[in-house]
């Protein structure tokens, strides 16, 4: 039986930051990580981003072997005895921990036809895949315009495949972007060669012929070889649930990211936390926060008290587009655009009640700290506060 001073169960980039400082924290506790990719931690952006520009593969690998962690690579853990200090894979080895860390990260929501032609993106053996789909001639069809799907469709197009996007809402991001924005990424994303299929959710899929067959919800239908779901993912609560830990959206955690149980922790896309800059509790699916939450609970576990109340930020890749965005930028809010060049450089501010609560930062740069302090501002703000506000 493995006995280690620190488990972390999930073997992703919030694991490897962990990992890291609890090693700055205490030089000799043994650190265990159980994953269920037969991978080494590696960063999961590139996926999307600068691996189809040419990025070499190697680069994106995490250094942690430096910890002298011991991975378990390729296993689950099935089930978590907190009384105990323990915890079981599917192979049935069992693992004593005295603090341990869940990092279990999401899973993919899923199509109701079981294929190998559907690709739920998410990890360096879904990236292998569809690279290597994207040196044919074949069709992708694209499910869905947030991060994912926005980020695949350009990346499939710039290796000058057939591609078409199938979009529920009436512009790419629409949940996130104001409206006019969205509707003008539909139409530079057309510009682009992508087939844009807006307002058009998925009513059913069928295979047929070699081919995935999608009817949408107009009563049309999208025929293609291959479909790259982006459709979101759920927090992986299921071991937090059996071990009877607090679960609501995530697993809720405290300010030093402890669970309900002391001796463990939640960190990265599964964890809910208390953001004290917006007033509310968050659960947060970027690198910006698998990072630094992993980093400030791997600190925690050492034995360093360290609240976690940083605000993180994320950012995207569209084509020869790009931004930052940080706090709640939800589409729903008020909006206020500053463009310097209409949709193509700017910043858009949202607003609640007078006070800014996030910033989208568009094709403009190093402005994230200064957004996150106006976050801070009590307000209230007018449109006219907020002219020239950023850059600064």
């Amino acid at each position: 039986m493995p006995d280690y001073t620190y488990l972390i169960v999930g073997g992703g980039m919030t694991a490897d930051a962990a990992a890291h400082a609890v090693r700055e924290v205490d030089p000799a506790g043994s650190i265990g990580i159980i994953g269920a990719e037969r991978h080494p931690p590696y960063d999961r952006p590139p996926l999307t981003k600068a691996l189809w520009k040419g990025e070499p593969e190697d680069k994106i690998w995490r250094k942690t072997a430096e910890t002298g962690a011991v991975l378990h690579e390729g296993r689950r853990v099935m089930a978590i005895d907190s009384r105990a200090h323990s915890a079981t894979d599917d192979r049935g080895a069992t693992y004593r921990f005295k603090k341990l860390l869940l990092a279990t990260g999401g899973t993919p929501r899923q199509l109701p036809l079981k294929t190998d032609q559907i690709i739920y993106f998410r990890t360096l053996d879904d990236y292998r895949r569809l690279r290597a789909l994207a040196a044919h001639d074949v069709r992708f069809a694209v499910m869905g315009g947030g991060f994912i799907g926005s980020e695949i469709a350009a990346a499939l197009r710039m290796q000058g495949r057939n591609v078409t996007m199938l979009v529920p809402e009436a512009g790419v991001g629409a949940r996130v972007f104001p409206s006019d924005l969205a509707a003008f990424l539909v139409d530079y994303y057309r510009k682009k060669g992508v087939t844009m299929r807006m307002g058009e959710g998925m009513a059913g899929l069928e295979a047929r012929a070699g081919s995935c067959v999608v009817r949408t919800t107009t009563g049309a239908e999208v025929t293609a070889e291959v479909v790259v779901a982006g459709l979101g993912i759920l927090p992986s609560v299921e071991l937090a649930e059996q071990a009877g830990l607090g679960v609501d959206n995530g697993i809720v955690v405290d300010e030093l990211c402890r669970t309900s149980h002391l001796d463990i922790y939640a960190a990265g896309d599964v964890a809910n936390f208390a953001n004290p800059a917006l007033g509310t509790r968050l659960r947060v699916e970027h690198e910006d926060n698998a990072n630094t939450m992993g980093r400030v609970a791997g600190l925690n576990m050492g034995g360093r008290a360290t609240p976690y109340h940083h605000l993180p930020f994320f950012y995207s890749d569209l084509f020869e587009l790009g931004y930052e965005a940080v706090g709640d930028v939800d589409a729903r809010l008020e909006t206020v655009a500053e463009w310097k060049e209409p949709f193509r450089e700017g910043v858009v501010y949202y607003l609640k009640a007078g006070r800014v609560r996030g910033v989208l930062l568009w094709n403009t740069w190093g402005q994230v700290d200064h957004a996150r302090a106006l976050i801070a501002e009590p307000g209230p703000f007018t449109a006219k506060d907020l002219k020239g506000r950023l850059p600064r």
